[in-house]
């Protein structure tokens, strides 16, 4: 983005009377032509200024007279025109000086309302102040050449003018003054050069964090390999006016030209690619490194150099910086397999690198922490290093350089804290600093840019963190939720704030509650997050005192607070009473969102109806709403669907003055969310194969929600008609066949592990409890089924699982059944106990959760064949 790109936009009185000499409709057709020219470094007004300047003049007028062509009022700009060379014509210095007001003033009025540049015109001017320190140089040593060869020497075509050459006449005593004047700019475009690389190495550590990064080094090899021309070109000068320069001067000038040399070969030695900040050991890793000097100064060898990797600790590291990396590394702090790769040149793309492709940490040997430091906060480095021979001196120079600080872990379980140290180590440590030095303090402010960088680049959205997020960040992270949004702006949180001390009341730290909330929204929520449907960052508390006067129905979506990595539904309902209340659906997590997404999960919810502050949900959610399958799919299976139900203490009714189950609610409303896999018509099928639940334990992998999460399945009403309706109970003969299988023989309970319900739903489904996921059951072999008349084991009689309350009266479906209820409550036990009856609506089975095959509930241990 260009400086007038914002400058044309603004009102013009912001401005005052900044274009009285240079009309602002003149401003208006250069545009970011004038941007592009280095008025605000021509400071001098010697002959090399002085030619700059009548060069700039003669291309504005020229660029001038092209656009007046295409313009309507031609007449009245080239009268504009005409004024302009006729008053500054003599004088192209002064132009410079007007038009550097022009763009300083322009400067000016965008720093006051916006309070920052544009980064692009930040870069540019850093370009064109090297490019012109760069002509000056190249000015200088045709200066030198022409008063040591005489007054007759040629000059470059954009010297050709009567003022220069009477300015490249002086007498020889001036040739010395004339030499240190141009090796102390030499010096002084170095430092440039320097500062670049120092600039780019540390953007590329802010990438590391999310920022944009411009890794192209293509630009700057270029100005490297300019400036070491023009340092050659200087140097032959200096070497063939060694006699006049006399003997106490020259070998100054010669160190000093070595010095040049030398910091610019050594700061060119880059890494390209930084191997992985969090490097876990045993893990392969890639990274590259550069010398950008290697194709211009890289002398040709018949063994090729050969580029070692190797871990320094942070003392090492410190000890070979204060050393200006002359020192060797005595010592490697681990063992690094695959670490020794050769330097190629690549004349095609004019490159000089050695690329790790294959790089594996073996082990790593730690240092001694200080004080309460953790192993994720101890900072290692990769030192990559070679020893090389240039031209044209065949001079040999090792070559190091150090990796971005990495933090070395053994287990996945300590990434998180690892995570922590690196996005601090490249948020807050200076461009040029002690290896690797970091402030323990720093103000919020920087913070909140911080956590807004790393959010929108893991999550990957234009849609960053808003003023509001960073009033409950801040009262999450300093615990002070009295104070204004105002009082936090002069803070400074510590590290210890932000990843070492655990937030009150919570079992976490701020970063890793954060780190969760990163994951989530990258993993699951993204869309919604940029749609702007999710406020995420808001108080349980808040969320009450916001929605506590919204009609009922009104809910919006925030990232759980004592939860890492959930998102919650905070919604409005009434009460019996009448009055407000909100409620809080148990946090979903990554897995939970992976069976089902969250818009799904709003559809499937009736009692939520506007997201705040007004928007119908089908509005707002509608394009995150997945396509309900219906009828069979292609192979002839019926389609399935999971639905969400949550139950309120509103919605939840007593039982029935017989002592039966309550009816089902219209609309439920759990505390927690249910997901409801729903089939119809399935037991009618299932029950010929196997006995029912007290025979055959239900094929169900550990870990899958129990029977209170009440899991069913449902296929198409049109498809239902298709299969018998018949009891789920086993008739006698049916039971005591012997040519049926037994449970044992069957392949299903051979291994419950095949039946894991992943195969069907994606996720899984253990995320459903919210105590995670439950201990195996031991794979043991089930007891072969007693005969129906036998006696069976009084411990499973008594059963709750498996037995009505006394007070349920059901009532019969058949005679059958009317015998079988008979023979459990009053008479003697003759078999095993049974589920009572299946309650049915419209003709189908009810979907109750004892439904074998239906993989909703796990194993109970209590009421298990053979088990006591």
């Amino acid at each position: 983005m260009s400086l007038w790109s914002i400058v044309s936009h603004m009102p013009p009185e912001e401005f005052g009377g900044l274009f009285t000499e240079f009309p602002r409709s003149l401003r208006c057709l250069l545009a970011d032509w004038l941007e592009n020219q280095p008025w605000e470094f021509i400071n001098g007004s010697d002959a090399f200024c002085t030619s700059v300047a009548s060069g700039m003049l003669s291309a504005m007028l020229e660029k001038l007279r092209s656009a007046a062509s295409s313009d309507g009022q031609q007449c009245q700009l080239l009268q504009q025109v005409s004024s302009i060379e006729s008053a500054y014509q003599r004088d192209p210095l002064r132009l410079v000086a007007v038009l550097r007001a022009v763009l300083e003033g322009e400067k000016a009025a965008v720093l006051k309302r916006d309070r920052h540049l544009p980064l692009s015109f930040h870069r540019r001017q850093e370009e064109l102040k090297f490019s012109l320190g760069l002509q000056r140089l190249q000015h200088r040593v045709c200066e030198i050449q022409a008063l040591r060869d005489g007054p007759t020497a040629a000059l470059p075509l954009n010297l050709q003018d009567p003022q220069l050459k009477a300015e490249v006449k002086p007498p020889e005593s001036e040739l010395p003054t004339l030499i240190l004047e141009a090796v102390k700019e030499l010096e002084a475009t170095k430092q440039q050069v320097l500062k670049r690389i120092q600039i780019w190495k540390r953007q590329q550590q802010l990438a590391g964090n999310g920022a944009l990064f411009e890794e192209n080094l293509a630009p700057l090899q270029k100005r490297c390999e300019n400036l070491v021309e023009v340092y050659f070109q200087l140097h032959q000068q200096v070497m063939a006016a060694s006699t006049e320069l006399g003997a106490e001067l020259l070998p100054r000038l010669l160190e000093r030209f070595n010095e040049v040399l030398s910091s610019l070969v050594k700061s060119s030695f880059l890494v390209e690619k930084q191997p992985p900040q969090v490097l876990k050991t045993q893990t392969k890793f890639q990274a590259s490194v550069r010398f950008l000097l290697g194709p211009q100064l890289l002398k040709a060898s018949a063994k090729p150099y050969m580029v070692k990797a190797d871990m320094v600790t942070e003392k090492q590291a410190r000890e070979l910086a204060l050393s200006s990396y002359s020192n060797t590394l005595s010592e490697s702090t681990g063992e690094i397999m695959h670490n020794v790769v050769a330097l190629e040149t690549n004349t095609t793309s004019g490159t000089c690198c050695a690329n790790f492709k294959n790089v594996l940490l073996k082990k790593i040997k730690r240092c001694e922490r200080k004080g309460s430091e953790s192993v994720t906060e101890e900072k290692c480095a990769v030192l990559f290093s070679t020893t090389v021979a240039l031209t044209p001196s065949n001079h040999s120079v090792h070559l190091q350089v150090l990796s971005l600080p990495i933090v070395v872990i053994v287990h996945g379980n300590q990434d998180n804290n690892a995570k922590a140290t690196v996005l601090w180590d490249n948020a807050f440590s200076e461009a040029d600093r002690v290896p690797f030095v970091v402030a323990e303090q720093v103000p919020w402010e920087k913070m909140c840019d911080t956590l807004n960088l790393k959010f929108m680049a893991e999550v990957q959205t234009t849609k960053g963190l808003l003023k509001e997020h960073y009033f409950f960040l801040a009262q999450k992270i300093f615990n002070d939720h009295s104070a204004r949004f105002e009082d936090f702006q002069n803070r400074r949180v510590s590290w210890a704030q932000f990843n070492k001390e655990i937030l009150p009341g919570r079992g976490f730290t701020f970063w890793q509650w954060f780190d969760g909330v990163l994951d989530l929204t990258k993993r699951c929520l993204k869309s919604y997050w940029s749609d702007r449907l999710i406020i995420g960052f808001i108080s349980k508390q808040y969320v009450s005192k916001l929605l506590s006067t919204e009609p009922d129905g009104t809910f919006l979506l925030r990232f759980s607070d004592s939860e890492i990595g959930g998102v919650t539904i905070a919604h409005v309902i009434r009460g019996k009473d009448g009055s407000s209340q909100v409620e809080n659906i148990q946090p979903f997590s990554a897995k939970d969102l992976s069976i089902r997404s969250l818009g799904d999960r709003i559809r499937d919810l009736g009692q939520l109806r506007n997201l705040y502050p007004n928007i119908p949900k089908d509005q707002a959610f509608g394009s995150h709403y997945n396509k309900e399958q219906t009828g069979k799919d292609v192979r002839g299976y019926v389609s399935t669907a999971i639905k969400m139900t949550v139950e309120s203490e509103r919605d939840q009714q007593p039982l029935s003055a017989a002592g039966g189950p309550p009816e089902a609610p219209q609309a439920h409303a759990f505390s927690q969310p249910v997901l409801q896999p729903e089939v119809q018509s399935m037991r009618s099928v299932l029950s010929p194969i196997c006995p029912p639940a007290p025979f055959c334990p239900q094929p169900v992998p550990t870990g899958y929600p129990t029977g209170e999460n009440n899991l069913n399945m449902m296929v198409s009403n049109n498809l239902g008609s298709s299969f018998p309706s018949t009891s789920p109970m086993l008739s006698l003969p049916l039971v005591t066949d012997p040519a049926l299988p037994r449970c044992q023989d069957l392949p299903a309970f051979r291994n419950p592990l095949p039946f894991m319900p992943n195969q069907y739903m994606p996720g899984e489904a253990t995320q459903l409890l919210p105590g995670g996921p439950l201990p195996e059951p031991q794979d043991e072999e089930m007891p072969e089924p007693a005969p129906f008349p036998s006696l069976v084991d009084p411990l499973l009689q008594s059963s709750p699982r498996w037995m009505p309350p006394p007070s349920m009266d059901l009532t019969p479906s058949s005679d059958f059944d009317q015998f079988l209820q008979e023979m459990t409550l009053e008479g003697p036990t003759l078999g095993p106990p049974f589920t009572p009856p299946q309650q049915r609506s419209s003709g189908y089975p009810s979907p109750n959760a004892s439904c074998w095959g239906l993989g909703e509930a796990r194993w109970d241990e209590s009421v298990r064949p053979g088990h006591v």
